[in-house]
């Protein structure tokens, strides 16, 4: 078989640090916006002229965070429990034969900053540093299907855990407040939503987590369905 090379043509900066805090799809973390830098010899204005009359676009990417060997015919989707297999065509798992993905997300702007492009992004669900391989424009008469039906992921997920701050992480939001304002609301829409593997979620036993959204290190347990967060250390940028 004949064999492709492909260029990223540009560079995601997003709120999360690690793929274990990324929401699953892109429309159900409001507060996780982000934006796409373009690389030279792409980043032109003339290779975006015209994208300003677009309110989406579809993004393709690469899974970056998955080793090449990573992959199956059949995958465990956490929508069906990961109890269930389905083959991997059938799903949007990142453990994919060429590990591609793709976004429909908001473009809210497109700036220029000291000679470089910068798409801004609505809700979207990469990590910080993933890579693009091509932009095209959402066109609503030919990619929307309202009359669709989608298997086993018909509908938006429902929200799974409750969350609540330690008067202590709330000390620590309040003073982040002018730098990051949308933080508390991040924290709680991507924590709501479940982010450990199935398996785990099973478990009702007392549990510890961490993630991190921008540099910030958010520890946070859960008992039965809620999910208190009780430190927020500030790292390095």
């Amino acid at each position: 078989m004949m064999t492709y090379q492909i260029d990223p043509i540009g560079i995601i900066r997003s709120p999360y640090s690690e793929k274990f805090a990324v929401p699953r799809q892109p429309n159900l973390v409001s507060a996780g916006q982000g934006e796409l830098y373009l690389s030279a010899p792409y980043n032109d204005p003339i290779s975006v002229k015209g994208l300003e009359q677009f309110s989406h676009l579809w993004l393709l990417f690469l899974f970056h965070h998955i080793a090449p060997e990573k992959w199956g015919l059949t995958v465990r989707p956490p929508r069906l429990g990961g109890n269930k297999t389905m083959g991997v065509f059938a799903t949007r798992s990142p453990f994919r034969p060429n590990h591609i993905g793709l976004s429909a997300v908001e473009l809210k702007d497109i700036v220029v900053e000291n000679k470089q492009v910068v798409l801004k992004l609505g809700s979207l669900d990469l990590v910080d540093g993933t890579p693009i391989v091509d932009i095209k424009p959402y066109l609503p008469y030919c990619d929307s299907h309202p009359e669709a039906l989608a298997g086993y992921a018909q509908a938006i997920p429902d929200k799974k855990l409750t969350v609540e701050f330690s008067q202590k992480t709330q000390l620590i939001l309040d003073l982040q407040k002018q730098h990051y304002p949308q933080l508390a609301e991040l924290i709680t829409q991507v924590i709501s939503q479940d982010p450990r593997p199935a398996y785990k979620q099973k478990n009702s036993s007392e549990q510890t987590y961490g993630i991190t959204l921008y540099h910030f290190n958010i520890k946070w347990k859960i008992i039965n369905q809620y999910a208190f967060v009780e430190d927020i250390y500030v790292g390095s940028k």
